[in-house]
């Protein structure tokens, strides 16, 4: 199988992208993948890694707002459609598949006026820009949450797989928790708000983190690699353990009891995969607050509780923990309506739908 993969922007994007490119050679160990990103965009430092061909797009994200960058921005959209043709034709693909990020937005039209077969993945519960554009163009869309049907008109287009980035989190290999210092015999909450960190809730936390001393659980406050610094100073006792990331995080997820959270798919994805009772601080300032409508569509499950971010202050988050850690019917409950929406192929699922989609290709070439 020759496949273009197309994916930019943040690991919400890029990680998906990956777990299919995995699935692909773990089912076609000669198939031969393309990554087109964007060419300053972290998938640039990141495919290169997995030893995958990359080529990049020179492209700028739209403002929100009027502005004359956006006529900038069209011209480098125009000139990425060209650039994107020309790889497709020297690649020659068996189908081209888009994960989101602004730079699938040209490969995948480029992909579809050439006749090449399509299929664009959504993370979110809500369709992103790229997405929107891109469903009119794309042959299949594959979603990752059930409800993302009804903001879409053509039903025919769209496949429930659910999100890659889950089923690679239920294969990693488990990191005990006594291996960072923490008690074997003890409950780890682990608080998280992405790699880089929010500043909000890093500001908030740190006047509440110490609401924690001597708690019965033990914590693992992960600042984000941008904000460590900031709680070098920070008195803690020795239940709470304060770190800047940890790289490969599903490894730990595996041995912990409950998380805090934002709301982005990927996350989501792996609490989903790894049944981890959560609860969800969404953050405010995303595209089309899809943060927040990811996490009130798990909530409406009974999958996860919620707080919104204006809403975190005082001891809310702290009671929230200690209430459910001690009700263990409602504990039970979130994890049980949790297993409820396991997606276990979903890697699996797309690579299905791609040979699906090249052999209808191939029989209409005939």
């Amino acid at each position: 199988m020759r496949v273009i993969i197309s994916a930019g922007g943040t690991g919400g994007h890029i990680y998906p992208a990956l777990a299919v490119i995995n699935k692909i050679k773990e089912k076609e160990k000669n198939s031969d993948i393309l990554f087109i990103g964007t060419h300053n965009r972290m998938e640039k430092d990141i495919i290169p890694k997995y030893k995958i061909a990359y080529q990049a797009l020179m492209l700028m994200g739209f403002e929100r707002k009027l502005t004359f960058k956006n006529f900038k921005v069209i011209i480098y959209f125009l000139k990425a459609i060209k650039e994107a043709k020309k790889m497709i034709k020297e690649f020659k693909p068996d189908i081209v598949i888009g994960f989101g990020g602004y730079v699938t937005g040209p490969v995948i039209y480029a992909a579809s006026k050439l006749g090449y077969p399509t299929i664009i993945h959504e993370q979110n519960s809500i369709l992103g820009l790229a997405n929107r554009f891109l469903i009119k163009y794309a042959a299949k869309m594959a979603i990752s949450f059930e409800d993302t049907i009804n903001y879409i008109n053509d039903e025919s287009k769209v496949v429930f797989t659910g999100n890659p980035s889950g089923e690679n989190a239920s294969k990693t290999n488990k990191l005990a928790k006594e291996t960072l210092g923490f008690d074997k015999h003890k409950k780890l909450v682990l608080m998280v708000m992405g790699s880089l960190g929010s500043e909000v809730i890093n500001n908030k936390m740190k006047l509440m983190l110490q609401l924690f001393n001597n708690k019965e659980y033990e914590v693992l406050y992960l600042t984000g690699k941008d904000y460590e610094e900031k709680f070098k100073d920070l008195k803690v006792t020795t239940n709470i353990k304060i770190m800047p990331y940890l790289d490969n995080l599903p490894s730990l997820m595996k041995d912990v009891d409950l998380m805090v959270s934002r709301a982005g798919a990927t996350i989501i994805s792996e609490i989903i995969a790894l049944n981890i009772p959560t609860i969800l601080i969404p953050s405010p300032y995303v595209v089309d607050n899809h943060q927040l409508k990811n996490a009130l569509d798990l909530e409406a499950k009974e999958a996860v509780l919620v707080i919104e971010e204006s809403d975190l202050k005082g001891d809310v988050l702290v009671r929230t923990i200690d209430n459910l850690l001690r009700d263990k019917n409602k504990y039970q409950k979130l994890k049980n309506n949790l297993k409820r929406l396991v997606i276990r192929d979903s890697a699996t699922k797309i690579y299905e739908l791609a040979n699906e989609l090249i052999e209808r290709s191939k029989k209409w070439m005939k």
